[in-house]
């Protein structure tokens, strides 16, 4: 399908769903995989739909640096486990939009570039907003029932280092330090999250971004499974 026709219908999809609270949306995948493109390309179709949208993402929930490094700079491990603050987030995004929640939150806690907290202002959330989180790690376990609705983008790694090393050249300096950043540590990190997590067993929407202008759904949810592919479907036989 194309990029418009995939935002038209997962914005009908989303907003479709109904709940006595905001509705908080995880868009997740490896690294590179499109997830903060996704997340920005959907608000204009939302908003469309007369629904207002909170944008947030991961980045503004990091640890400090002596957390997110103290299994070594270069380790999987910390990478997937120490990363961000989930506790945190939790705190003052997911449970004050969810059930029974004030409604009152903050899009970010921390700025990991100048390694310092942030102080975010706090936020009302109209009932019926759509809360737009990107990130990487978020249908592990501690995050799971924080989200009302989640996508999962599968690309394949070599597609994913290509990407990043125009994307994160700022952050690692040349092509070359960003290849062996993210060989030694952030694709074996997120292949630890994809071998213990399954993220793609629990998301309500898996899509392949590996052709952006093309993504493939490969697995919806039954619900928005007719939805999404009943136009292609045969007729029954009589």
């Amino acid at each position: 399908m194309t990029r418009g026709e995939l935002l038209r219908k997962l914005a009908s999809r989303i907003t479709s769903l109904h709940r006595d609270h905001p509705l908080r949306v995880a868009i997740d995948g490896v690294d590179a995989s499109g997830k903060t493109t996704l997340a920005n390309e959907l608000v204009a179709p939302i908003e469309a739909i007369d629904r207002s949208v909170i944008r947030a993402s991961i980045d503004r929930f990091h640890n400090p640096a002596a957390i997110r490094r103290r299994r070594g700079p270069e380790s999987p491990g910390g990478y997937f486990r120490d990363s961000s603050n989930y506790a945190g987030l939790v705190e003052a995004l997911l449970e004050p939009l969810g059930p029974g929640g004030t409604r009152f939150c903050r899009r970010a806690l921390f700025d990991f570039r100048s390694d310092a907290p942030v102080d975010a202002p706090l936020e009302e959330a109209a009932s019926d907003a759509v809360l737009l989180f990107d990130g990487v790690f978020l249908l592990r376990p501690e995050l799971r029932r924080h989200w009302d609705f989640s996508i999962f983008l599968r690309v394949d790694f070599e597609v994913t280092v290509r990407r990043a090393e125009e994307r994160d050249l700022d952050l690692f300096g040349t092509r070359a330090d960003v290849r062996l950043r993210y060989k030694r540590r952030h694709v074996p990190g997120q292949q630890l999250y994809l071998s213990e997590v399954h993220p793609e067993r629990w998301a309500s929407v898996v899509i392949d971004n590996n052709d952006p202008g093309h993504p493939r759904i490969t697995h919806a949810a039954q619900h928005l499974e007719g939805l999404l592919e009943s136009r292609n479907k045969p007729p029954p036989p009589r």
